[in-house]
């Protein structure tokens, strides 16, 4: 059994709706109501949540955003690049991983409402992503590859190979 098979059966990982594998490992019981909230949440939110997230070679994590802040976190496997579309249209590459080259670290963090994508620098890359507020699929948006290449034409390799 390769090592990213192991990982997918020892933490029990599930196929994830933007690519790779996933499982939630922590849910704040405390919420937050809506009127505490930003108006752009829709409902009360766990202050909260966590999953692992895990890349293989071949899957990509296609761009979409969600409307909180995301941690990530390095685990195993190879280093990883995430791509994030900067307000101003700009792409920032965050390479999380642990290394002793320049410009990869062990955490790095996708702000809200950022469009964003990722991919393993290797045969796989085993992370853990913390969202706060807490992650909800109602805030969760998968990129539209029309909408994207009409907005950023400057980035349409990139927005092509991280599309469906």
């Amino acid at each position: 059994m390769n090592k990213s098979q192991y990982w997918i059966n020892k933490l029990e990982l599930l196929p994830h709706p933007e690519g790779g594998y996933y499982k939630e490992t922590y849910r704040s019981i405390i919420n937050a109501d809506k009127k505490c909230l930003p108006h752009i949440f829709k409902g009360r939110r766990s202050f909260s949540t966590a999953i692992y997230f895990m890349l293989e070679k071949e899957d990509i994590s296609v761009f979409h955003k969600i409307k909180s802040d995301e941690i990530w976190h390095f685990h195993d496997g190879a280093p990883m690049v995430i791509y994030v579309i900067e307000d101003d249209g700009k792409i920032t590459e965050l390479n999380l991983g642990i290394s002793d080259l320049e410009n990869i670290f062990p955490q790095a963090v996708v702000p809200a409402n950022r469009w964003f994508a990722a991919k393993s620098k290797g045969e796989y890359t085993l992370v853990s992503c913390t969202v706060s507020p807490g992650f909800d699929f109602n805030d969760f948006e998968m990129a539209d590859k029309k909408y994207l290449l009409k907005k950023y034409p400057e980035h349409s390799a990139l927005i092509d190979t991280f599309t469906y």
